[in-house]
């Protein structure tokens, strides 16, 4: 993918969009190919002309530069939503605390949660919880975040409002890749669709073509149950 492109993967449960995703930033190991990040490798290295895994620690450290999202927001109950945000670039980047809450605070602004920051995930509903979660991934300015599935733990009434965030990042050329079961949103937003079936991609391409006139019969089936 280019920079600031946004896929949008699409495919039934157990296809594989989540393993996909999590080999990206090496949470889960590939068993063969290579993954490229901004032109560096993911997870290895080459040494001697043959492929070495990185140790945990230099894993990590790739690991910023594809920040993820994941379904059910994973954010420190015990932490104000500002505190959330703050804490990688303090932690991880050695951010000083003052810039590291300015930075927290404008991130808290874009995703239209300013008058939260003071609040505890139990205190916020599932859309502002995940829209902290957003701004905490922002929060390590990664070169792709990784979305897996955003929306679904959100009551319905509530999707709209990361989904909106989302596309505010994308008309910011945000590189995204979302793994999502909103059709309707992967057309209107995706640069690509790419759709898996069985582990593998049985499409791949312009949104409207791949939606309107999928060349696999398997894409067509699924595309019918998700819009019965």
């Amino acid at each position: 993918m280019q920079k600031g492109e946004v896929v949008c993967l699409l495919g039934p449960s157990g296809s594989g969009k989540t393993t996909l995703l999590r080999t990206i930033n090496h949470l889960e190991r590939i068993d063969a190919g290579e993954i490229y990040v901004g032109g560096k490798l993911v997870g290895y290295e080459y040494r001697k002309g043959r492929l070495h895994e990185l140790k945990e620690k230099a894993v990590a450290h790739d690991r910023r530069r594809t920040t993820m999202v994941f379904q059910h927001f994973n954010l420190f109950p015990n932490m104000t939503a500002l505190d959330n945000v703050a804490i990688g670039p303090r932690k991880v980047e050695g951010l000083p605390r003052a810039k590291a809450y300015d930075q927290a605070r404008e991130l808290l602004s874009l995703v239209g949660l300013a008058d939260r920051a003071d609040a505890y995930p139990k205190q916020m509903s599932g859309g502002q919880q995940q829209r902290v979660a957003i701004a905490r991934a922002l929060a390590m300015e990664p070169e792709v975040i990784l979305f897996d599935e955003p929306t679904s733990a959100l009551d319905p009434e509530l999707v709209g409002e990361v989904l909106r965030v989302i596309r505010e990042l994308a008309d910011r050329g945000m590189t995204m890749v979302v793994v999502t079961h909103e059709i309707a949103f992967a057309r209107d937003l995706a640069d690509r669709v790419v759709v898996m079936m069985d582990g593998s991609v049985i499409e791949d391409g312009d949104p409207r073509r791949v939606l309107d006139a999928p060349t696999d019969s398997r894409t067509a089936r699924f595309l019918s149950l998700q819009t019965a």
